[in-house]
């Protein structure tokens, strides 16, 4: 659906914050299934854990934002641009299910709940496989800079 030139174009983030690898499945103003594939060449994995390494939790929670960040531009038929900056407003309920490891593929599934005032509001789920690794529902806005 979206492969990683597209979501070049359409995410401002670069390595190695960009965590998202490819977009599965795209309905425009309700969902997106998005990939991660998680290697151990992730450069947080040095230190979160040399003896076990787990991604962080907040690390899936980013993934899910830039997830929730490409449905929102699709929603909007915007991209971004220089001047404006799609921004976490708020996670509410998050909860870690199973520790995300090296070779772990994770799907990233988010809905868009509301858009009221240029704030959205997202139900996230990232599984690996049929198992949840992480879920949260999060609230973004995009804000012009100067």
């Amino acid at each position: 659906m979206m492969d990683i030139h597209k979501i070049l174009k359409q995410l401002p983030h670069r390595y190695p914050f960009l965590l998202v690898d490819r977009v599965l499945e795209l309905e425009k103003g309700v969902r997106i299934k998005a990939l991660k594939n998680v290697t151990i060449n992730e450069p947080f994995f040095m230190g979160h854990f040399p003896h076990r390494p787990v991604m962080p939790g907040v690390l899936m929670l980013e993934a899910l934002a830039q997830a929730a960040a490409l449905l929102s531009f699709d929603t909007l038929d915007a991209a971004p641009d220089e001047n404006t900056v799609y921004y976490f407003a708020g996670i509410d309920g998050a909860r870690f299910k199973r520790p995300v490891e090296p070779g772990d593929q994770l799907i990233l599934e988010v809905q868009l709940d509301r858009m009221k005032a240029g704030i959205f509001k997202f139900k996230a789920q990232a599984k690996v496989g049929t198992e949840l690794a992480c879920e949260a529902e999060l609230m973004c806005t995009m804000r012009k800079i100067a």
